[in-house]
């Protein structure tokens, strides 16, 4: 499987760590969007799409943000005291994403990485790369 494009849109906020986001087309048939190119402590570095999980609230089932004191809906609190440390939905800890799309080896991650920054530092007046 090789990355035959990678889009580049950049984010114009230098206090955010969050620079940019990607779109990755992989052998001009398969797409994923939403990959993140954040600035870290240590560099660069990408991450994958996610989402934040989600509970149902006891009273009303409204499915809010894990972890919260109070329903978004109905504002009754949550009655079940959450501690950190305390796994939920499919071994998550609380308030975590989790991810949509995420590639299996470290060997994978590394060339998706790899591309995406590669496309990210080159990028400086089109907002998109193309990876041959």
């Amino acid at each position: 499987m090789n990355i035959t494009e990678v889009r580049v849109y950049r984010r114009n906020d230098p206090d955010k760590k969050l620079r940019a986001f990607a779109t990755i087309t992989f052998d001009n048939c398969f797409v994923v969007r939403d990959v993140k190119v954040i600035e870290g402590s240590k560099g660069f570095f990408v991450a994958m799409p996610s989402r934040r999980l989600r509970e149902p609230c006891v009273k009303c089932g409204h499915r809010g943000d894990a972890g919260s004191h109070f329903c978004s809906q109905c504002g009754s609190p949550m009655m079940v005291p959450y501690d950190e440390g305390t796994e939920h939905e499919e071994g998550s800890r609380r308030g975590d994403h989790k991810d949509i799309a995420h590639p299996i080896t470290p060997e994978f991650r590394e060339y998706i990485q790899k591309k995406v920054l590669e496309a990210y530092k080159s990028d400086n007046d089109s907002h998109r790369e193309t990876v041959s």
